[in-house]
């Protein structure tokens, strides 16, 4: 009696180990992300820049494989020191899904706008995922590249979590730097971004706008 009264108490402290680990893989999770934009020649800091983060997911589609498809998409502007912050991010996602890499939108009007950092071979995710007094100075990151059927680590050194913005110095150029909005997303879930380009395109004499 004793013995199935133990039993029963172990099955029933196991239950949320199991359910916790069965159920892991529909967790989608992002660490926090932080930056600092600058001026590519003065090397001076950009305030009220605009900054999207995308959150996205890959799906299993079938005998065709699979798509990336977006999860999420958060905005915020850069500060008086050039500095921008994401918090941690974490939702479910539903089965034959995986978590995929996010990426980035910068944009300041009068400069041309950043959706790939340059110069590094680290994806932007792990460029950005640093502590707050590590933005600007040197460091190594590590990336395990699990999309190789024999995963590679890569090594990269550097300066942290920094973007330089180059200025636009002609019309078209200043025209080639309005990005477009991400696929799916309108002024509901990016109202800053949506509202600077728009500005942007209309000082350029573009009509309409996003909607």
């Amino acid at each position: 009696m004793k013995n199935r009264i133990l039993i029963a108490l172990m099955s029933i402290m196991l239950i949320p180990v199991f359910t916790s680990q069965a159920f892991a893989w529909l967790i989608y999770s992002k660490p926090e992300f932080r930056g600092r934009v600058i001026d590519a020649e003065s090397k001076q800091p950009i305030e009220g820049a605009v900054v999207v983060v995308l959150y996205e997911k890959w799906e299993f589609g079938g005998p065709g494989g699979g798509n990336t498809l977006p999860m999420d998409a958060k905005e915020t502007l850069t500060d008086k020191n050039g500095e921008f912050y994401f918090p941690a991010y974490k939702t479910i996602m539903g089965p034959l899904s995986k978590v995929s890499e996010v990426s980035f939108i910068i944009f300041k009007p009068g400069y041309m706008s950043v959706t790939r950092i340059d110069g590094i071979n680290i994806p932007d995710e792990k460029y950005f995922s640093i502590e707050k007094d590590m933005i600007g100075k040197e460091g190594e990151l590590k990336y395990v590249n699990t999309r190789l059927y024999d995963p590679d680590t890569v090594t990269w050194k550097g300066r942290m979590g920094i973007v330089e913005l180059k200025r636009t110095k002609t019309r078209e150029e200043k025209l080639l730097a309005i990005p477009s909005p991400p696929t799916d997303y309108t002024s509901k879930e990016l109202p800053l971004f949506i509202k600077i380009i728009n500005e942007a395109g209309n000082n350029l004499g573009l009509k309409g706008g996003y909607k």
